[in-house]
């Protein structure tokens, strides 16, 4: 884990990137300690539009600075669409990338085992929030969160970068359907990603995929922090679907 990721709480109930942080970014990641965040272990109903959380979590993460009753969420669904933070917060839409302009409205994204991305350019302000399992790699869901900031006056250049914690290299086994989605989409350049597991399998790093994908979209390598902190080694700290839990982690932050 990098020393930038800094943990709140005893136990933790959430961690925050000091690299985001020190550009004035309200940002949190959650663990399993944190309170009133939802499970989300049954899908959000659009109709319904039910806050993604309860009471207790608005004292938790407030200490973070961010303001929950504007917090805007989504139903994710492993896809690459794009919504615009309704003005004041609130339900985005059946996506998986949130952007925004809108100064202290908290974006959230879902995660237990896939990357939440958090994009933010300091100079537009603009900021983006992307969920990034194998689906969204292959469909193209962070160079999409990258053009999404452009469209709300960012560059890509500009960006600062971070990776909440998700499923390392060293527990994300992947079969042929798996495999063949990514020669599909990336040619041979997915092997550089994977290393040889038991027969038929590989253990695939959406780590090493994702930051190379930044890069090719024009984010700055040294701009991007990834504590490399995996869901599945930390089952006392983290959820992790691959480990049969069925809570969320949450990763929010705002436009200072």
């Amino acid at each position: 884990m990098t020393p930038g990721f800094v943990g709140h709480g005893d136990p933790t109930a959430y961690f925050s990137f000091s690299s985001l942080t020190a550009l004035g970014v309200p940002n949190a990641t959650t663990t399993r300690h944190c309170p009133g965040v939802t499970s989300f272990a049954e899908p959000i109903v659009p109709e319904a539009r039910r806050p993604p959380f309860r009471s207790e979590a608005s004292a938790v993460l407030g200490a973070a600075g961010l303001e929950l009753s504007r917090v805007s969420y989504a139903r994710q669904v492993h896809g690459a669409d794009v919504a615009r933070a309704p003005a004041g917060g609130g339900f985005a839409g059946l996506v998986d990338i949130l952007v925004t302009a809108e100064r202290g409205l908290p974006l959230a994204i879902f995660t237990a085992d896939c990357l939440a991305i958090v994009a933010y350019d300091p100079s537009a302000p603009a900021l983006a929030l992307a969920h990034v399992g194998w689906r969204g790699t292959v469909r193209g869901a962070t160079q999409t969160a990258v053009k999404a900031i452009s469209r709300v006056g960012g560059k890509a250049g500009s960006l600062r970068v971070a990776i909440a914690p998700s499923i390392g290299p060293c527990c994300y086994e992947v079969d042929e359907p798996v495999t063949a989605e990514f020669a599909r989409a990336f040619g041979d350049r997915w092997r550089a990603w994977a290393r040889p597991s038991r027969a038929g399998h590989v253990m695939l790093d959406l780590w090493s995929a994702n930051e190379a994908l930044l890069v090719d979209a024009g984010v700055e390598p040294s701009a991007i922090e990834n504590p490399r902190l995996c869901t599945a080694c930390h089952p006392e700290l983290l959820y992790s679907y691959r480990r049969g839990n069925r809570g969320r982690l949450v990763t929010l932050a705002a436009l200072p």
